[in-house]
């Protein structure tokens, strides 16, 4: 049996010296993470295996300090497709790739109060970690290489290859309070195709986790006080199906991969009273919480062929297509128009779907050719890229006030008001929002490096044109300069950008609500070059543009120890954003030159307004710092790690194509502390993983800066301080395929800070305990689990 471990110990050490190797960051030549012009972190399979969550977005935070993903709650669809983001910046800011190939983004735009407001970023949680072999972080602006979104750095995802023995897995937890019971399966296969190295990959994965409730007790709403909202982790049911597979072809080789995923959340939104303008007391006598449920389906397929030519060069050719789809659906609800009209309404009803989809086409060639007597890596190549986007309709209950949606009909609620339109909870996407349109790009690159001595130098250029915009052209030179074995220096500077998302430009809601006087107006999210950003002189949407600069050190005294420290900085020009709500000016208006909002908005019937403008500019400076020491005894290794993360994002100028708005009023000061302080601006990881013989042991320490907000609390900054949350993970090896985990999460039941509960009154006293629109590790406490693997 000792022998048998010591076996499975020399394996996994090659394969993890097989695993520092990298190829993001460089279209030439693979290196290793040390190695590489600028910082790319890796996380390695075994890495993923001891992490204690089995979402992929809390696995990364866990992992790498430069990597957010906040916990959302209330927020509608962003409660099951929750913001990703890097170093600091915004989820469409990142890129992500799977087998170096372009993800496609999700079709849901953040547009509650949420970090990463008004992006339409990337679902990460749409891969299984089944799936997955290993993750290569680039943390450095990569536009001239890899394209729009590429600002704050580049994500890329390994799938797993080759023939492989059945592994399956199974988990079961908890948490200490005994409620988010979570349960998954996987298995993952893989197949010989053929007899010269193909191979078929299939990953399949099933999760059902219940949700968390850290709800205070209403003492505003309700008497006797009780609990009447949910928040926490909202429930959620997730399926997977992934592959991975390639053949050698005549002469080269045929690849195809990909992957499906259907995940349903359940959330609710804001608890209505009894006595609420919002409610029927003869169908809902204690009120009722509307119960928001979501269904995200995403799949994707790659299918490529990469040659040999003459020489070193060769060709890859490939095509990538893939969707997302969010559908809305409102249960425990009712519209109370439709009640008060005729005295009957439905408790439920679909609120209408987002759907994106993209289809990516890629011809890339690399090799090298002698210049002066070394060698001259390059790479260049073409893309063509179709980002398409769609908004379907909710039923008509879902947003009609009465059955003929006639505003100047007068229905009165319990209280004798107006009666409210349209589904409570998450109302309906109308008609009139509908969509179904797209663009499409072409970009061409260039990609070079020459290595003289101990000099590396790289060099890329970018030009790409879009079908609605126009055309930008970028690069990027970097250098890496190693005078000894033992130090590495390295710098570089880029210039980048992101082209508007469709999702950004086509976007657009309408909801119905009484405004001060009492009268029905229409609260709209307007899309680009509507009738509403015309009258206040908003243009279409421009491209961001961004100069990015690094420079870092390497050290690698011993064999076994290695220190890496990179600093920073990402200046971002005419940042997209999701505007603050514009609303007519208040009392009376002796002419309209007095009240220019509301002389712009009354003619249009639209209440108040939001949109998305080129708004802001911003300055990201940051350093990170990693170390990591190996110790090999006699049977036994022992890995001490460390990574400290340190950035600061400021708002440098806030301004407005506007004649009529400030650039304060389309971005007020709540959304610049989102901005600016609602990621934590210090995160650390620091670890300790101890292997020996069957028994291994990984503890693992994040350290999480303060964060502040004022989204809900206008003029008061409500700041939930710094924490540590320690996690710690047991695995025994019964033998070499059968290994069974356990591990507590949140060892000392660490919870953000509580609200403030006079300041940020009333939330508070409506049940808000801890944290809402900023809540870094989430609010579930200390939280069990076990693990069985089995291989065979």
């Amino acid at each position: 049996m000792a022998s048998a471990f010591a076996q499975e110990a020399a394996t996994n050490a090659a394969q993890s010296d097989t695993a520092t190797v990298v190829v993001l960051g460089s279209r030439t030549q693979a290196k290793t993470a040390l190695d590489t012009a600028v910082p790319v972190g890796l996380i390695s399979a075994k890495d993923l295996q001891t992490a204690g969550s089995l979402e992929l977005g809390k696995v990364l935070q866990d992992l790498d300090p430069s990597f957010n993903f906040t916990t959302t709650f209330i927020s509608d669809g962003t409660d099951i497709i929750r913001p990703a983001t890097l170093r600091g910046l915004g989820p469409d800011q990142l890129l992500v790739l799977v087998n170096g190939k372009r993800r496609h983004q999700q079709a849901l735009v953040n547009v509650q109060q949420t970090v990463g407001r008004g992006s339409a970023g990337t679902d990460i949680n749409a891969i299984p970690l089944s799936a997955i072999q290993s993750i290569e972080v680039l943390r450095d602006g990569a536009a001239a290489q890899y394209g729009s979104d590429a600002i704050a750095g580049v994500i890329n995802i390994v799938l797993k290859k080759g023939a492989t023995d059945t592994q399956l897995s199974a988990s079961a937890g908890t948490t200490k309070e005994g409620d988010g019971d979570t349960y998954s399966a996987s298995a993952h296969k893989g197949l010989a195709l053929g007899a010269d190295g193909g191979y078929l990959n299939l990953s399949a994965e099933w999760r059902d986790r219940d949700e968390t409730n850290r709800a205070g007790v209403d003492t505003a709403r309700v008497n006797p006080p009780r609990v009447t909202q949910r928040i926490g982790d909202s429930k959620a049911k997730d399926a997977y199906v992934w592959m991975n597979a390639s053949l050698p072809v005549g002469g080269g080789e045929l690849y195809t991969f990909g992957g499906a995923s259907k995940r349903k959340g359940d959330s609710s939104g804001f608890f209505r009273s009894a006595g609420d303008d919002r409610n029927v007391p003869s169908i809902y006598p204690n009120g009722f919480l509307p119960n928001i449920i979501t269904t995200v389906k995403d799949a994707s397929l790659a299918l490529g062929y990469r040659h040999d030519l003459t020489g070193d060069w060769s060709m890859d050719l490939s095509v990538n297509h893939g969707r997302s789809e969010l559908g809305f659906h409102e249960r425990n609800s009712l519209n109370v128009s439709y009640f008060y009209e005729n005295g009957s309404s439905p408790l439920e009803a679909d609120t209408g779907k987002l759907k994106f989809d993209q289809t990516t086409l890629n011809l890339d060639f690399k090799g090298s050719m002698q210049v002066a007597g070394s060698p001259l890596y390059i790479g260049a190549g073409f893309e063509w890229r179709e980002d398409n986007y769609q908004i379907v309709a909710g039923d008509p209950v879902s947003y009609q006030y009465g059955r003929t949606n006639d505003p100047r009909k007068v229905i009165r609620n319990q209280n004798g008001g107006i009666a409210a339109s349209g589904i409570q909870g998450f109302p309906g996407y109308t008609p009139g929002t509908e969509v179904d349109d797209g663009r499409h790009n072409t970009a061409y690159y260039l990609d070079v490096e020459r290595k003289i001595d101990a000099l590396s130098l790289g060099a890329a250029v970018r030009h790409e044109r879009y079908s609605d915009f126009g055309n930008t052209t970028i690069g990027k030179l970097s250098l890496r300069y190693d005078p000894s074995r033992t130090v590495g220096l390295r710098a570089s500077g880029s210039t980048g950008f992101r082209a508007p998302g469709v999702q950004q430009k086509f976007y657009s809601s309408v909801s119905t609500n009484l405004n001060a006087a009492g009268v029905l107006t229409e609260t709209l999210t307007a899309r680009e070059d509507s009738p509403v950003t015309r009258a206040f002189g908003i243009a279409p949407l421009q491209e961001e543009t961004s100069k990015s600069a690094s420079i870092g050190m390497i050290l690698r005294p011993t064999s076994n120890f290695s220190v890496t420290a990179d600093l920073y900085r990402t200046n971002i020009d005419d940042r997209i954003v999701f505007s603050s709500t514009i609303s007519p000016e208040s009392g009376a208006c002796a002419t309209a030159a007095a009240c220019p909002i509301k002389a712009i908005l009354d003619p249009l019937r639209v209440g108040q307004a939001q949109f998305f403008t080129n708004a802001i500019d911003t300055s990201t400076t940051g350093f990170d710092l990693v170390a990591q020491h190996t110790t090999r005894g006699q049977g036994s290794t022992l890995v001490l790690s460390g990574q400290l993360g340190f950035n600061r994002t400021k708002v440098k100028d806030r301004h407005s194509q506007s004649a009529v708005l400030t650039g304060a009023q389309l971005f007020d000061d709540s959304q610049v502390t989102l901005i600016e302080k609602g990621q934590p601006r210090q995160h650390h990881v620091v670890a300790a993983d101890y292997t020996t013989g069957p028994w291994n042991a990984t503890a693992r320490a994040n350290y999480f800066g303060e964060v502040e907000g004022q989204g809900f609390t206008p003029g008061f900054i409500q700041k939930w301080d710094a924490k540590w949350i320690v996690d710690l993970t047991a695995r025994y090896s019964f033998t070499p395929k059968l290994n069974l985990s356990v591990g507590v999460n949140n060892l000392f039941d660490t919870y953000p800070t509580r609200w403030d509960p006079v300041k940020a009154a009333p939330f508070p006293q409506l049940g808000f305990t801890h944290c809402w629109e900023t809540c870094p590790f989430g609010i579930n406490g200390r939280s069990m689990y076990a693990k069985v693997d089995y291989a065979f």
